[in-house]
């Protein structure tokens, strides 16, 4: 048993000076006398660890630099520590189970669950996975059957890049047509123009851009039976009863596709129009928070600020920088784009509601003991001090000063 004392606590509705008291990994008591051991949070924030819904940069352990792999066992653990010290207690690794050869296949994929499946005893946080699926990839069935079936409590996000890269070579992303419609105009892979496109997926592939251009061409063949394939892995992600999402809309039509499938969650939404579609529906809206902690889209996407501040977004991932959730929800409060409640549920109660966790993401009595202790001085930079995940401390910073 423990109790924070002297902490500003970040509660479901208010703000407050208060104790929390936590025993047998759960929150116990709020506003209770001390019991057991005092952790003493005097000048800090006591507010809801953070929930990762997407996030690759454990890609860059795996491969630091282009075509240099690293050992995976190292690389995951080292990933676990990065989330720890992030003050992220439950993280969903986007794993890519893709018909790319090299770091996104399928079977690199499948190694890497399991490594995280035999490391968990070792591991500090809660290591989920995304199933990344780009919906061309029919090799990857067996896998993400395999892994539905497994421990790690996976969700499935339908990715479409296949698509995206054999658009018309004057569409932009955001202005694509849904993938399925006939008004979506099509790139041809002979124009000199493709191996421009696709050069640095080539490289990560460890393929010369003409074999990568080849490869695209014959996966690009089986187009017309994605559709199908879609169908065949939505049914099966309900009836595993996970969260399922869609992956950069850019359209309506794109939205209702996917929640018509039962993925009631809009990934990146690419456009406005994508994004209201998915309000107007009930799903929740996701965003990256290097977005937000940037001040923009570096691919010229909607704002997530502005998606913010207009009741668009309910979780920020961390995509590819396990910093950024923090940093976004410092910037945004510094911009005033909501009170620093609401900015703090896109981290927390967010991304639970998302993946339907409802054991955690609040400080409220009987929900599981995820909390973090932040250092964030008035008009400074806020820092994670301590994480507990589960009433067990999985990272605690002592600040030199």
């Amino acid at each position: 048993m423990q109790t924070f004392v002297g902490a500003t606590v970040y509660l479901p509705t208010e703000v407050a000076q208060t104790t929390v008291t936590i025993a047998e990994g759960r929150i116990a008591e709020i506003g209770g006398p001390l019991q057991g051991e005092v952790v003493d949070a005097r000048g800090l924030v006591l507010a809801p660890a953070l929930i990762d819904v997407h996030g690759d940069a454990f890609e860059r352990q795996l491969m630091p630099r282009p075509g240099v792999y690293f050992p995976t066992g190292a690389a995951l653990l080292d990933t676990d520590r990065q989330l720890a010290a992030n003050g992220i207690a439950t993280a969903y690794h986007a794993i890519t189970l893709g018909w790319e050869p090299g770091l996104r296949d399928v079977a690199r994929g499948r190694a890497l669950m399991q490594a995280m499946q035999d490391l968990a005893p070792r591991l500090t946080v809660e290591n989920r996975v995304q199933l990344r699926w780009e919906t061309f990839a029919f090799e990857a069935l067996e896998v993400i059957e395999w892994a539905l079936q497994g421990p790690l409590a996976p969700s499935i996000a339908f990715n479409d890049h296949t698509s995206m890269t054999m658009r018309a070579y004057d569409v932009a992303l955001q202005d694509r047509a849904f993938e399925f419609s006939p008004d979506f105009s099509i790139a041809a892979l002979d124009d000199a123009r493709m191996k421009k496109r696709t050069a640095s997926k080539a490289h990560r592939a460890g393929l010369s851009q003409e074999d990568y251009v080849a490869l695209l061409g014959q996966v690009w063949e089986r187009r017309g039976d994605v559709p199908a394939m879609i169908d065949k892995v939505a049914a099966m992600g309900r009836a595993a009863r996970v969260a399922m999402l869609s992956h950069d809309d850019t359209r309506q039509e794109t939205r209702s596709f996917f929640h018509e499938q039962g993925a009631r969650v809009a990934e990146f939404p690419m456009v406005l129009e994508a994004a209201e579609a998915a309000r107007d529906a009930g799903d929740l809206i996701v965003f990256g928070a290097p977005n937000a902690a940037r001040g923009g889209s570096h691919i010229g996407s909607l704002s997530a600020s502005d998606m913010v501040e207009a009741g668009l977004c309910d979780v920020l991932a961390s995509d590819y920088f396990y910093p950024a959730m923090l940093a976004a929800v410092a910037r945004l409060d510094t911009e005033k784009r909501a009170d620093r409640l609401a900015l703090w549920r896109l981290i927390s109660a967010g991304p639970a509601r998302a993946m339907n966790l409802d054991d955690r993401g609040e400080i409220a009595v009987g929900k599981r003991a995820d909390l973090v202790l932040v250092d964030w001085p008035e008009g400074d930079t806020p820092a994670i001090v301590g994480t507990w995940v589960a009433g067990r401390a999985a990272y605690r910073g002592q600040p030199a000063g």
